[in-house]
């Protein structure tokens, strides 16, 4: 059957060492997967069970580029994150199995309309217009697991216009990568092409057109963007 129109192919992430990209088709984030962040929120970290939410592909963007202060907010935020590429299928798997359903890893930064989430917070509302927007999901090259070792010691921090906003440990995540990826799997089948962006720690912030976001987790590609005028 044809198509009625087109529509834009899967985004690609760069991947180190390869000449071809990573191919996006979904992306999960994990909401208040560390505890000071948690706090920082208004919030108790849910020790039972993770949740999420999830963005576009359209949300993809390569590291170094310039985006819009977008449409909607006036209180627009950044949120630095590690990002877990699968590159294997996984469909409920165990804890112990988890990892090995895991391509690589890369630095990205969950965007995020602050106002709007907190909106739809209040009112018991799913985070869509908070969440879920174009160009929200800026990430850096992957590296693959085996060049990235075990998670835990690295540091992962943000600074906007040089000046350090969030710092802190991966060890620090309330749910670990083999965890999430094992509870996901009850729920979807994941496969090549899903990122799941883990959680980010204390110190979020807002931002202002003009500003210079530059992030780092040891070991990874780092990640920036700059702000550019609103739509």
């Amino acid at each position: 059957m044809k198509t009625l129109f087109d529509i834009p192919t899967a985004p690609l992430v760069p991947v180190r060492g390869e000449t071809a990209g990573y191919p996006v088709h979904r992306i999960f984030g994990v909401g208040r997967n560390y505890a000071e962040h948690a706090a920082e929120m208004g919030y108790e970290v849910d020790r039972e069970t993770p949740f999420y939410f999830t963005k576009p592909a359209s949300a993809i963007v390569e590291s170094g580029s310039e985006i819009p202060y977008p449409p909607g907010t006036s209180n627009f935020h950044y949120e630095m994150e590690l990002v877990v590429a699968i590159g294997a299928p996984a469909f409920r798997v165990s804890v112990e199995d988890a990892s090995k359903a895991i391509y690589g890893y890369a630095a990205g930064l969950d965007m995020t309309r602050r106002d709007l989430q907190l909106a739809e917070r209040a009112n018991q509302r799913p985070w869509s217009l908070g969440k879920a927007f174009e160009q929200s999901a800026p990430i850096a090259q992957i590296t693959k697991a085996a060049e990235f070792g075990e998670i835990g010691p690295q540091r992962i921090r943000l600074s906007v216009n040089d000046e350090i906003r969030q710092d802190a440990h991966l060890r620090d995540l309330v749910w670990s990568v083999p965890e999430l990826i094992s509870h996901l799997s009850r729920f979807y089948h994941l496969g090549p092409g899903d990122l799941i962006y883990t959680g980010t720690p204390a110190g979020v912030g807002p931002l202002q057109p003009g500003d210079r976001i530059f992030g780092e987790i040891d070991g990874l590609q780092p990640v920036s963007i700059t702000i550019g005028a609103a739509e």
